[in-house]
This record gives structure tokens, sequence and C-alpha cells, in this order.
């Protein structure tokens, strides 16, 4: 009895497939980093309409353009913030329940408002609000 032997043809890996994902792989990680470009923000503080606070009893920080402060109109020693927190226990005495009004100039470092925050956060000042202008009128 013979045999025949079958003739078993070469296995052979297609690349068409792994060329393809590679390709997908590339344009993916292309389309991603294009969106991490940092770009320069221009910002402009907002203005609010809303109506005045009736004259109340209340907690003032006055942050001018070179960061320095001033509470219910006191100049504050310097920008440390212990210094801070001492003009404003000084100021307010007991009550942590005084609404707090922070007065920014536009110009004013972002630090320093948030050293202002920081330190009625630390004191347990709750009622926070920032003063703002009324928009200017254009026509």
């Amino acid at each position: 009895m013979q045999f025949q032997r079958r003739h078993r043809q070469p296995v052979q890996v297609s690349m068409t497939p792994m060329i393809d994902v590679v390709f997908l792989l590339l344009i993916f990680f292309m389309v991603t980093t294009t969106f991490n470009r940092e770009t320069e923000l221009q910002i402009q503080l907002p203005e609010a309409e809303g109506k005045e606070r009736a004259e109340e009893k209340s907690l003032e920080i006055v942050i001018d353009s070179q960061g320095r402060y001033r509470v219910n109109k006191n100049p504050v020693a310097d920008q440390k913030l212990e210094t801070l927190k001492k003009a404003m226990r000084a100021a307010a005495g007991q009550s942590k329940n005084l609404p707090l009004i922070i007065s920014a100039d536009e110009k004013t470092p972002h630090q320093f408002v948030i050293r202002a925050l920081d330190a009625a956060g630390q004191l347990g000042f709750v009622h926070i609000s920032f003063a703002t202008q009324e928009p200017a009128e254009t026509q």
C-alpha cells in the first residue's frame, strides 16, 4: 500500500493587519499630542450686576495691586499670613458670622487673594464674598 504524502504549504504570517494597527496607533498619538499644547490665557476679570447690600456690620479686606492689605480701612503691617490673621481677629473680635468682603484690585497677583481666603478659612469665616464693579455701559 502506498500512501501519498500531501505537500504542506509553508506557513505565512500576514503583515497587513499589523501594519494597519501600527498606523492607527501612530495617528492616535499624533492627534492626541496636539491637545497638550500650552496656550497663554488672557483673562479679563468679570463684572457683575447685582443689588448693593444693605449697610450691615462686616469685615472688609482690601488688597491693592502691590498686594498690600487693609482690614476695615486699617493697614496691615506686612503681607504675611499670620499678620493678616492677627488683623482680622482684631477687627472681627469673637464673631465668625460676620460677612467677609474681599475687594481686590484687578491687577492684584492671585497669590494675595488666595492668602486672604486662606486666612479667612483658618479663622472660621464662612460668609465670604468678592466685591465687583458695575459693568461699563457700552453704546
